[in-house]
């Protein structure tokens, strides 16, 4: 969990903060997220993620179409010594990342987002932040 601002250097890596990477092992699957951000996982969660994905019927279009970009996305990597992963080209402009980066930690994975793309969906998002939380019915906080 948390949120920690880091950039891209010039050769494109990103690092992702000692307290994350302390949780995560020696390395992550990268691939496409949601709204426009990288999706990072660790390898045991990673497995789990693609056992679900198996059993998703190939018969329905959305799911081949799902499938195809979230793994055709699909990097492994492993941290260097100073805590950086080198993001593909793909993922870089999927999430629009030129420098400014944000990486947040959401729970079973983090999330990396261009500084411009996670300033507008938190500005959205505190706006409905006690609708969003009204209408999540299943859990109690």
């Amino acid at each position: 969990m948390g949120e920690y601002h880091h950039n891209l250097d010039s050769k494109g890596r990103l690092i992702i903060p000692a307290k994350l990477r302390n949780q995560i092992g020696e390395k992550m699957v990268f691939t496409r997220g949601m709204e426009g951000c990288i999706f990072g996982y660790t390898m045991e969660t990673w497995h789990e993620i693609e056992a679900k994905l198996a059993k998703l019927p190939l018969t329905k279009r959305n799911v081949r179409s799902f499938m195809r970009l979230f793994y055709s996305g699909a990097m492994e990597s492993e941290f260097d010594k100073q805590g950086r992963v080198n993001l593909t080209t793909t993922l870089k402009k999927h999430a629009e990342l030129t420098k400014e980066c944000v990486i947040v930690g959401v729970s079973n994975r983090i999330e990396i987002w261009s500084q411009e793309r996670w300033d507008n969906f938190t500005n959205e998002a505190n706006q409905s932040y006690d609708d969003i939380a009204e209408n999540l019915d299943d859990i109690e906080l």
